[in-house]
């Protein structure tokens, strides 16, 4: 099952970018450049790095003009990741090309590609809330709130998973089919965004 995988790479990703902890440091992606597997990774060291951008942003005494910059970054960042979501749904489509749709079938309220974005935010949500749970720094009542937090995440995971799973045997036997939409993000578009097009003009 697919989910089953994509956990193992999305605790890898994870545990090798914090051997680091630096967001500039390069990826090194195990996998072979063609697979679903490399696509995975991918993804989740995204995520990661980005995650680390929204922490440091968020610094109350950073200066504006730095502020502003890492702002821009993750917002470049955020194009990356979903021009990656994109690319796995592209892989799923390809996979399904020739499944025979069933009259009767439904379109799904998001693409595979979408709901296996939420499980590497899962994955990150999962990893950094256990470590909240080993401080030492902190009182009962801080490691307790995090448990419950960490127990509702990993019953999150298991419910989605079990979705995904769920949802890539409809399409395959035609209970289900794909239907894809790009996202257009406007706001990273020069002709679309009115404040960057005007600038232009």
């Amino acid at each position: 099952m697919i989910s089953a995988i994509a956990k193992t790479i999305f605790q890898r990703a994870i545990e090798d970018y914090h051997r680091y902890d630096e967001i500039d440091h390069p990826m090194e992606n195990p996998y072979d450049s063609q697979s679903l597997e490399h696509l995975l990774y991918l993804k989740c060291w995204i995520d990661t790095v980005q995650w680390h951008m929204e922490d440091v942003v968020r610094n109350p005494d950073i200066a504006p003009e730095e502020g502003l910059n890492w702002k821009r970054r993750i917002d470049k960042q955020n194009q990356i990741r979903t021009d990656t979501v994109e690319y796995i749904d592209s892989y799923y489509l390809q996979q399904f090309h020739h499944v025979q749709v069933k009259d009767h079938a439904r379109v799904n309220t998001e693409s595979p590609a979408w709901a296996i974005d939420r499980l590497s935010i899962l994955a990150l949500k999962i990893y950094h809330m256990e470590l909240e749970t080993k401080r030492t720094d902190v009182d009962q009542a801080h490691i307790a709130s995090c448990r419950s937090k960490l127990d509702v995440l990993l019953a999150q995971r298991k419910d989605l998973s079990q979705s995904i799973d769920e949802l890539l045997v409809d399409i395959a036997s035609g209970e289900k089919y794909m239907k894809v939409y790009k996202q257009m993000k406007m706001y990273n578009d020069p002709s679309l965004n009115p404040v960057l097009y005007r600038k232009i003009q």
